[in-house]
């Protein structure tokens, strides 16, 4: 439960707010205009902001570390 509490409170950056900015508005938008295109986006959005998650969650669209020469 700790983990859950941890991911929820901690870590917020400027992206993840941004997240959930845009999360909240599709949201508002879906509402408002009865749109399930909107209601969509602003699921996923708001998850991945709550969450703080990406692409696929466990680092799927990490970009690989510089591999190095061996001499």
């Amino acid at each position: 439960m700790d983990t859950i509490k941890e991911t929820l409170f901690t870590g917020w950056n400027l992206m993840r707010w941004l997240r959930l900015g845009f999360g909240i508005f599709f949201a508002v938008e879906a509402y408002t205009a009865s749109d399930k295109l909107f209601g969509i986006a602003a699921v996923f959005l708001l998850i991945t902001a709550l969450f703080n998650t990406g692409c696929g969650g466990s680092a799927a669209c990490a970009v690989p570390d510089k591999k190095r020469r061996k001499s």
